[in-house]
């Protein structure tokens, strides 16, 4: 039996606690928000100990806690955690800046605690299949993604809330690290920016672009590989799969596949993995190096963005 908590008890938080208590083998000892409010609704959904701080989650002595605040509290959230040995699934980003991100990746290491960040649509069954179907003949890989302004976050950017999927998915998708990043942006409806352009070159010569803003009055979710073999295009939203061949001089047609995908609850598949990690002492499946690197490549970006 694995003894769990979640700090912060948003959308998220509300997400993973659920996940939680549908679990075999998990006990969720106690959930910490500041809002008393929220406290008592997931008290009476879920009948958990809810805590107004940390310590008192913490004297429960947790085997495992979701870091579920804003963004900006990952790194105090986080490092106390870990500095007590108990292993932290962080949501995305890892932390505020690479410097913070790095002190977390320290500390995991110091401790001999397990680090996960909760770039979760690696755990999308449509991801899982457009990696599946890659091979060494990638071109080129380009990811929309696009929603409404979301009042609800107000600490970061479009970059750092919805990119940051996208500049790990392409990580993850081209087997390869960032050798140049840049990108433009435009701020519209609030302080921070709500619309940009990334263009990339992976270290292995892939080129990538993420194409991210709240402007759109819908939401869109959609990769594009091209290869020199095929070529790719999911929907992650719909978690649908097609692959297009190479044009037929005989035929003076494409022949298009339809990939069967299995659909499921992403955060579901990522806590589970998240403590199969923990029970087995093996690797997160997305680790906080993992995380840190998306961190460092926000810095590059706004390097260049502020020059």
């Amino acid at each position: 039996m694995l003894k769990v908590g979640v700090v912060g008890l948003g959308r998220m938080g509300g997400i993973h606690l659920r996940n939680y208590t549908e679990m075999p083998g998990v006990e969720v000892v106690g959930v910490v928000d500041v809002d008393a409010k929220a406290r008592e609704a997931v008290a009476a959904r879920f009948g958990v100990r809810t805590f107004a701080t940390l310590d008192e989650l913490l004297a429960f002595e947790p085997d495992a806690v979701s870091v579920c605040v804003p963004t900006f509290l990952h790194h105090e959230a986080g490092m106390r955690l870990l500095d007590r040995g108990v292993s932290a699934i962080i949501e995305k980003p890892l932390a505020a800046t690479a410097a913070e991100g790095a002190d977390l990746v320290a500390k995991a290491r110091e401790k001999g605690a397990t680090l996960m960040v909760g770039h979760v649509e690696r755990f999308n069954p449509a991801v899982e299949r457009v990696k599946s179907l890659l091979g060494d003949d990638v071109i080129s890989v380009h990811i929309e993604r696009v929603s409404p302004y979301p009042v609800r976050i107000q600490d970061v950017g479009v970059i750092k809330d919805l990119g940051s999927h996208d500049i790990d998915l392409i990580r993850y998708l081209t087997g390869s690290d960032f050798k140049s990043v840049h990108a433009v942006a435009s701020a519209t409806f609030g302080e921070h920016e709500d619309s940009a352009v990334i263009t990339a070159e992976m270290e292995n010569g892939i080129l990538a672009q993420i194409t991210t803003n709240w402007v759109t009055p819908f939401r869109g979710r959609r990769i594009s590989v091209a290869c020199k073999s095929r070529f790719v295009a999911a929907d992650l939203i719909a978690q649908s799969v097609t692959e297009y061949s190479p044009f037929s001089e005989t035929e003076k047609t494409y022949s298009v596949r339809e990939w069967p995908v299995v659909a499921r609850e992403p955060i579901k598949a990522e806590l589970i993995a998240f403590l199969d990690a923990l029970r087995n002492n093996t690797p997160a499946p997305i680790t906080g190096e993992d995380g840190l690197e998306v961190l460092k490549t926000f810095e590059r970006i706004f390097d260049g963005l502020n020059k």
